[in-house]
């Protein structure tokens, strides 16, 4: 624990600055609708330089409310500048409710000093910052953090050694590892790349660069992420980012280089009181999951609200949910107004039913029901007696299975029709009979897969549909694994789907789809072992799935949710 307190002797009188802020974030903010009425008018002092770790100035931007008396404060660090949207969402919105809030461009962006170097810079440019704060005569030593994506990631940075003003946190959509942003069993995470690298490189230098950059990436990426190899490729939209490199051919989990990249251990002493926000096709929902289960168990004050959002969507249509449950978490934690809070530690939106369930813990139950794959493409429950082949398909990487939905970054990220997907001779699918009453699944959902190759080496692509009573296949949740086989025996790999609320309705069906890849938003698999980033030959591979593989769905939950309904289990 930090050392250093905030002092609580006499401050020296301060003076609120009489400019208002800029006139693109107040315009923004007059069209925002159904969020909690304004309590103040708000102040803003731009452009404070305040010392990094190295003495690089961090250029910082001070909101504030137009009233007297003392307030706690909130501090956003981002690598994406200071601008819109951030000015209206976070500086005004919250100082209109009372709230100190420092809006601070991380070392190497936005105008700040030094080099940005992803994810190294953060806890000690971080713990700078609140020996800053400490000297301000409006900081009344009671400070919170908030923010999405990487900002949920500078605030992990700071909770590893947290200073004794820090009382509250609220991580929203957010990031505490790196190599599971990029990478997912050492299968890299193409799309996410791209996009994190335009984000990180293009967006603190503003609205018009970012667009810039953003379309050129679009224009020019079939080429790139077709490229053999595929090193490199992304420069012709984005320019030389010698930290992209490095992540996308850093594949192993194990590697050096991700050396205290991930901050799991932050959650795992933690006291802080946190609030964790996700939505269910978020880019970054199981980190957020795995962070809960590290609070729960560490005995930390938590609460968890998952949404039917994207990473994107949570802060635009779902941003007054969002602000709300934040705003009332800091109050709470910072202002000793606990009204707001909601009585259940997790809130869940139900797919499915469109509704929104308080439960007290998440998951509820540790059962499970198997599904298991039949030669006539349906599913049952019924175990098979041996491991025999029961079919295969062939994937090809130079006419890859195309990814659509599910948990991305992009603006195609969600629930889409898996129609024309699963028409594909290289998707196997496994449907359920039609269910008679409403199944309901709350928890983790997996795929243990037996798999044989004639090359020796694939990845396995397992998700999990809905099916209507007119036929249209949504995707629900899912997940891919690296194989390795040898000869003409099977491997075996579990597959971790994410984690899901989802009610199928009567009259709908489940189904399980399996494929060789998901692309772009996962790089190919050459079929030859050599790293896709360097591939530059390709092998079509003959990909043969067992009997004895099952689709492992979680049970529902008896729990009577905010309708007053009861639901059945799975």
């Amino acid at each position: 624990m930090a050392s250093h307190t905030h002092d609580a002797g006499p401050r020296p009188a301060w003076t609120p600055p009489a400019r208002k802020p800029p006139l693109s974030s107040r315009m923004l903010r007059a069209i925002w609708r159904s969020l909690p009425a304004k309590r103040h008018d708000v102040g803003w002092e731009p452009g404070l330089a305040v010392p990094a770790a190295d003495g690089s100035p961090l250029i910082t931007d001070h909101y504030f409310p137009r009233a007297d008396g003392d307030f706690p404060t909130l501090l956003v660090r981002s690598p994406y500048g200071r601008g819109l949207p951030w000015s209206p969402m976070y500086g005004m919105l919250f100082a209109e409710q009372g709230f100190h809030v420092v809006l601070q461009s991380c070392r190497g962006t936005g105008g700040s000093g030094g080099e940005f170097d992803l994810w190294r810079n953060e806890a000690a440019d971080g713990r700078a910052t609140v020996s800053w704060l400490r000297e301000q005569p409006w900081f009344n030593g009671t400070l919170g953090t908030v923010g999405p994506s990487y900002l949920g990631y500078v605030q992990w940075a700071l909770a590893l050694d947290p200073p004794p003003e820090l009382k509250a946190m609220v991580v929203q959509v957010g990031l505490h590892d790196p190599y599971a942003l990029f990478h997912t069993d050492g299968v890299l995470q193409l799309e996410n790349a791209l996009l994190v690298g335009a984000g990180m490189t293009h967006q603190h230098r503003g609205i018009a660069p970012f667009a810039r950059a953003t379309l050129r990436l679009q224009r020019r990426l079939r080429a790139i992420i077709t490229a053999r190899p595929l090193r490199g490729a992304y420069a012709s939209a984005l320019g030389d980012i010698p930290w992209l490199d490095d992540v996308m051919t850093h594949q192993d989990a194990g590697d050096p280089y991700w050396n205290g990249a991930s901050l799991a251990r932050a959650a795992e002493r933690m006291s802080v009181p946190t609030s964790l926000i996700t939505g269910w096709y978020d880019a970054l929902v199981d980190q957020s999951f795995e962070q809960y289960a590290r609070l729960r168990q560490a005995g930390c004050d938590t609460a968890l609200l998952v949404g039917p959002w994207t990473h994107a969507s949570a802060l635009q249509q779902g941003w007054p949910e969002v602000f709300a449950e934040s705003l009332a978490w800091l109050r709470a934690h910072l202002c000793a107004e606990p009204s707001g809070l909601r009585p259940t530690a997790v809130r869940v939106h139900v797919g499915g039913e469109d509704a929104w369930r308080d439960l007290d813990d998440w998951p509820l139950s540790p059962g499970t029901t198997s599904w298991f794959p039949t030669p006539d493409g349906h599913l049952t429950q019924q175990a098979p007696a041996d491991s025999v082949p029961l079919t295969s398909f062939r994937y090809d990487p130079a006419d890859p299975t195309p990814s659509i939905g599910g948990p991305l970054l992009s603006r195609t990220a969600g629930p889409r029709d898996n129609s024309a997907l699963e028409a594909r001779e290289d998707v196997l699918t496994f449907t359920g009979p039609q269910l008679a009453e409403p199944v309901d699944i709350l928890g983790p959902v997996a795929a243990r897969l037996s798999i044989s190759t004639d090359t020796g080496y694939t990845d396995v692509f397992a998700r999990l549909c809905d099916v209507d009573a007119q036929g249209r296949s949504t995707n629900v949740c899912d997940g891919l694994a690296r194989l390795r086989t040898v000869g003409q025996a099977p491997s075996e790999v579990t597959v971790p789907m994410s984690t899901t609320a989802y009610r199928f309705s009567a009259g709908h069906r489940i189904r399980w789809q399996i494929s060789g890849g998901a692309h772009p938003r996962y790089a190919r698999n050459p079929g030859t072992g050599k790293s896709p980033a360097d591939a530059v030959d390709f092998i079509p591979t003959r990909i043969t799935l067992h009997t004895d593989s099952a689709l492992i769905l979680p049970h529902g939950s008896r729990t009577t949710g905010p309708s007053g309904a009861g639901h059945p289990d799975a």
